[in-house]
């Protein structure tokens, strides 16, 4: 009979799969930047890519921690979602449609990673590991700017300008200041 696994065990687990997540993110970072053609975007996909190798190192920090070997497994989660951004630079998009997917293939990874950390971060806690837990939430907090400054672009005009060039006779404003291109529509006819 084959032993039980315990949390522990699925900790482990769980952090080889991120620490290959990452590392798969370092090679699709320089290609969302060389695809963007926003430079504010560029520089956000380039800086998000220093912050994954320093999250590399953390989690390399988090293995010693526990006198762990460094190792990845295959993560499955984010081939799929990075193989999702590639179709998407497959597309030809104008500049600004391809900045706002860029964006959203981004926040998909990022939103990734927020629930693989979040669940590190607590199972650590619940074990006691407490200098994994810091290093763990202080990756986990950086994840959550790099979404939130991606989420900034896109409210900042990105989205916007997309939509405007995919309706051009459209010259109403924008109802809100949410800068997502929505519009007040009677909900009585469904008309604006």
């Amino acid at each position: 009979m084959t032993e039980t696994g315990t949390l522990h065990d699925a900790f482990i687990d769980e952090l080889r799969d991120t620490y290959d997540a990452e590392k798969q993110l370092t090679k699709a970072l320089p290609k969302l930047a060389k695809a963007a053609s926003n430079p504010k975007l560029r520089a956000a996909f380039e800086t998000h890519l220093q912050e994954t190798q320093g999250q590399i190192a953390r989690l390399e920090q988090v293995f010693a921690s526990l006198d762990e070997k460094v190792r990845g497994k295959h993560c499955d989660g984010i081939a799929g979602i990075i193989e999702e951004g590639k179709s998407i630079m497959e597309e030809d998009f104008d500049e600004t449609t391809m900045d706002a997917c860029l964006i959203a293939a981004g926040q998909r990874a990022e939103h990734y990673e927020m629930a693989a950390y979040g669940t590190l971060v607590a199972w650590a806690e619940a074990m006691g590991h407490t200098e994994a837990a810091r290093l763990l939430q202080e990756t986990l907090e950086e994840e959550k700017a790099a979404d939130k400054k991606l989420s900034g672009l896109a409210e900042g005009g990105i989205n916007q300008s997309a939509a405007d060039a995919a309706h051009p006779d459209d010259d109403e404003e924008p109802v809100g200041a949410t800068g997502n291109g929505s519009r007040k529509t009677s909900a009585k006819t469904g008309r604006r």
